[in-house]
């Protein structure tokens, strides 16, 4: 890891992901790899371990199928894929054969939210809300390439199965300098300190909470930024916390469906702990098909854009929600 940090430095995801799982497939014999047909970045693990490699090609049932019987003979099953499909298509065999069992299976992906320009039927946005209703499975949304790398290694303690969403993986921003926050898989992070309101998010978002918590503070205003990686479980302590002392007025922002995901379960929190909030805003995709585009140029049509996110901040300080959408 390098000693020197730069805020914004862009480092690939997709290889932190093959050199760390090569690098474990050292430590652990039993740690095998799959792909369907989406394994360019698994190259050295492939080469070091070619044995405990598999490429089913473009069947995502399939995949998740063998790993669970790899589990069930004590291997350590990582399947690496677009989450579209993984989410979608191999939904029925991560519930039944992975989840109904709790057996520790890795599911690793790209493609998480309105990236890569793939139209709606490569967009995963559901699929957050899908992975948390299922019984056992851990769920992460990772938006700092340094942190994968960490989470795969504490996954491999894990005795159940584990969802880590990844932003197309290619180009990613450094967020943290490394060391700078205890990565603890179920906490969340603490990625700007502030009092005025919180910002919860994660995954390709982060960034722009960060950017937008920059500009409230030239009005003045003090906004916590909260890296909530972890969806399931949630760090409702964090939460709570959070709400006592930013003056409870919480926004969310996500890069999927503004329903099902993160802000639907800070909200369970919220109620479940009867919090008293002032101000309760989320931000992220409506109930539409969202199109082509750049993700960013997408955020600012579907409303959860930089300037979206600025504007809720600062209905959230002056202590209410947008009238015209009501306390979402």
């Amino acid at each position: 890891m390098p000693v020197t940090f730069t805020f914004g430095e862009m480092l690939s995801a997709r290889s932190v992901i093959g050199s760390t799982l090569a690098e474990l497939g050292e430590q652990y014999e039993n740690l095998w790899v799959l792909t369907p047909d989406i394994g360019a970045t698994l190259v050295e693990f492939r080469d070091q371990f070619p044995d405990r490699f598999l490429d089913v090609g473009l069947a995502e049932q399939v995949c998740v199928g063998i790993a669970a019987g790899l589990a069930y003979d004590g291997n350590i099953p990582v399947v690496s894929g677009m989450l579209p499909f993984l989410s979608m298509r191999a939904l029925e065999q991560t519930r039944t054969d992975v989840c109904y069992p709790n057996l520790p299976v890795k599911i690793i992906g790209t493609h998480g939210g309105l990236v890569g320009n793939g139209g709606s039927t490569h967009y995963a946005v559901e699929d957050l809300a899908l992975m948390c209703a299922l019984t056992n499975m851990t769920v992460t949304s990772i938006g700092d390439p340094l942190m994968v790398g960490e989470v795969i290694r504490q996954s491999m303690q894990m005795q159940g199965p584990i969802y880590i969403r990844l932003s197309v993986g290619k180009s990613d921003a450094v967020l943290y300098e490394p060391g700078q926050h205890d990565v603890r898989i179920g906490k969340g992070i603490v990625a700007r300190e502030g009092t005025d309101a919180t910002i919860f998010t994660h995954g390709t978002t982060v960034l722009q909470a960060l950017k937008a918590a920059d500009q409230l503070a030239l009005d003045g205003r003090s906004v916590r930024v909260v890296d909530m990686f972890t969806l399931k479980p949630l760090d409702g302590d964090l939460v709570e916390r959070c709400a006592a002392e930013t003056g409870g007025r919480f926004v969310v922002l996500e890069d999927h469906l503004a329903y099902g995901g993160l802000a639907s379960r800070i909200a369970d929190v919220v109620l479940d702990r009867a919090l008293g909030l002032s101000s309760f805003e989320r931000l992220g995709i409506p109930q539409v098909y969202a199109g082509f585009g750049d993700d960013e140029q997408l955020r600012d049509k579907h409303g959860y854009g930089l300037a979206a996110t600025v504007a809720a901040l600062r209905r959230a300080v002056a202590g209410a929600s947008d009238p015209s959408k009501g306390t979402r």
